[in-house]
Order: C-alpha cells, then structure tokens, then sequence
C-alpha cells in the first residue's frame, strides 16, 4: 500500500516559515479544521509517556487549547497517562492528519495546570462528560461494563439535569510545553520535508529551525 504525496505549492520551505512554531501550528491546524470533510477530529493527537520504568505507552487524547505557553489536554489523574506523568514530565504529542499529507510532532515536558483553569474548562463541558469523568476511573481493570453505566446513573441522579456538576479533585488538566515541534509535509517520492523547530535554552522565546532528512 503506497501513497503519492502531492503537496500544496512548493511544500515547506526555510525562507516561508514563521519564527515562532506556534504561528505555523495555528496556520496548520487552521487548514486541518477547514478540512473536516476529509479529517476528522482534527484535534486528535497520540500522547505518548514513559513510565518510571522506561516502558512507554501511547493513547489518542483531544487537544483542549494552545497558546505560547504550550498544548492543553484534560485527563484523570489517575490514569495511566497521569501516572506515567508524576514519575517522568517528558513526553511527545503527535497530529496524524494523513489526508493533508501533515504531521506535527511535538516533545517536550508537562506540568498540571492551575485548578482554575481546569475548573473553568470542566465548566465548559457537556454534562454527560462531566459526570462521566467523575464515573470512570480511568485506566483502571473493570469487573463489567456494568459497573461503569451503574457508577454514571448513580451520579446522573445525585446531579439532575440543572444542578451544577462539581469538578474532580482528581481529575484536571496538563500543559505541554514544547522543546521541539517538528512539522512534516509529505512530497513525492518519499522525498518529504521536515522542519523542526528547536528551543534555545539559553534565550528562552528563541527558537531556530533546522531540516531533517525524510
């Protein structure tokens, strides 16, 4: 199974890129969001952790905001990714946007975000994923998918439909601060660009970029 990539103008040059790779993610993910007929959930990343053991463990998690700072997914603190997390901050991020020939690939470190922050996101929630956020313990072994419906009735009763829904103590959300992000475009025969930005430690908000063999 083989694909031609056949990519949009001159593909990704050195000379058209922002400084920043913030702005060419905004630009990115922009043109992914136009193209939902053919991407879905363009905000769909894989999240990749190392455990205290160096054993690493990947999962599909919806990106939540981006700014300067950094990329923002919600979790359950107890989940496997949460967990990997308190032993290990690295980690990596992954866009898979196939049908646009496109990745971006980000490492770097997370830290948890404030409460505030988490609870005015929860706020924002449908209520169904509220209260399954308080119903499911993430990462955890089940005796029956019957436990997980009868855990979310119970909480779908205690909190009717209008009551306010109060936020997980062990439930929140992660910053991803960048120490690269990497974009790929892929070009014909398997000639792909590959720009990646690299963070100067030595002068914070500097970034330089450097082309990568495909």
């Amino acid at each position: 199974m083989r694909e031609h990539y056949l990519p949009p103008g001159d593909g990704l040059r050195e000379e058209d890129v922002p400084a920043q790779p913030m702005e060419l993610f905004e630009r990115w993910f922009n043109e992914a969001t136009r193209a939902s007929g053919i991407l879905y959930e363009p905000n769909a990343m894989v999240v990749s952790t190392v455990d205290e053991a160096g054993r690493p463990s990947s999962r599909t998690v919806l990106l939540k905001g981006y700014d300067e700072r950094g990329f923002v997914f919600y979790t359950n603190y107890g989940s496997r990714k949460a967990r990997d997390l308190a032993a290990n901050h690295q980690i990596a991020l992954l866009f898979p946007w196939h049908p646009m020939a496109r990745q971006v690939i980000v490492t770097g470190t997370a830290t948890q975000t404030s409460r505030a922050e988490t609870a005015a996101y929860f706020r924002s929630r449908p209520r169904g994923s509220q209260l399954g956020a308080w119903a499911s313990p993430q990462s955890k072994v089940l005796g029956a998918r019957d436990e997980l419906d009868a855990a979310y009735a119970e909480l779908a009763a205690r909190y009717p439909e209008g009551e306010s829904v109060p936020v997980p103590e062990h439930w929140g959300g992660f910053r991803v601060t960048p120490r690269t992000v990497e974009f790929w475009q892929g070009r014909e025969n398997r000639l792909h660009d590959r720009l990646r930005y690299v963070h100067e430690v030595e002068d914070p908000g500097t970034w330089h970029v450097e082309r990568l063999a495909p």
